[in-house]
């Protein structure tokens, strides 16, 4: 039986719901680039790690439509041999045979979500963004927990929070349990179309990494999947968020706070 560790004299406000222990775990990855390449690898290490523990896993569900150019090389996890493959589909496939798992891969838009517990946004413009945030309202469910990583040349952010819609009908909730706010009400600029942004392709691998730090995707991922981590084996969470800056060094959590 799969079991939460216990850290005790900690108050920690916001808890799993214990449905999600008890079966596997619907995960849609959305975008296979800087953070996503990264992402997949790591949450086929959190599942390997949780069943270990006892729990059931997760699936996950891969979606990008891009392909691999020479520009994502060392930056994302991709080599020579797999330029002008589609990235979810390179991805999945390799993930797949190294874990022995049965994950899926679409090379395309997303467009689903209704079937999903967690949704993971890795994707690289404000406008995807806000597409996928309306699409999120056209479903009959939404998922449990929407996460968001995003990042720019040497600094970036991650937030996870919930629907504003409550997706938690027959699960009851442990006293001084605090629901995670949707991620676009923290962080709005983050669907905000009005604000400019440069979205133009880098046509190398030089130029690629004049426009963002070579570890900058590692180092936005890495407390991603800490707060996954502590999802599954605590059962809760204080922080839900952080923001990261390679230049200085510094990474500044964002705490779960009662609703005002």
């Amino acid at each position: 039986m799969y079991r939460l560790t216990s850290c005790s004299g900690v108050d920690v406000p916001h808890f799993l719901p214990s449905h999600l222990l008890q079966r596997r775990v619907n995960v849609d990855l959305v975008g296979c680039g800087g953070n996503g390449s990264q992402m997949l690898t790591g949450l086929a290490r959190l599942s390997h790690a949780i069943q270990a523990l006892g729990h059931p896993g997760l699936h996950v569900h891969a979606y990008d439509p891009d392909t691999v150019s020479e520009a994502n090389l060392a930056r994302q996890l991709f080599t020579a041999a797999d330029v002008g493959q589609h990235k979810a589909l390179v991805l999945t496939h390799r993930i797949n045979a190294f874990f022995g798992l049965d994950w899926r891969a679409t090379p395309a838009l997303y467009r689903r979500g209704n079937q999903s517990d967690i949704v993971i946004m890795c994707v690289d413009s404000i406008g995807a963004r806000h597409e996928i945030h309306q699409h999120f309202h056209s479903m009959g469910r939404e998922p449990h927990y929407i996460m968001d990583l995003g990042n720019r040349a040497s600094d970036g952010q991650m937030i996870i929070g919930q629907p504003r819609t409550s997706v938690t009908a027959g699960h009851a909730a442990p006293a001084g349990h605090v629901r995670l706010p949707y991620p676009y009400d923290v962080l709005p600029e983050l669907i905000n179309v009005a604000l400019p942004e440069d979205d133009t392709p880098s046509c190398g691998l030089a130029e690629a990494l004049e426009r963002q730090e070579l570890f900058i995707n590692q180092a936005v991922v890495t407390p991603a999947l800490q707060l996954l981590w502590e999802l599954f084996r605590h059962g809760r969470l204080t922080w839900h968020g952080a923001f990261i800056n390679l230049r200085t060094g510094r990474m500044q959590p964002i705490q779960v706070k009662e609703p005002a």
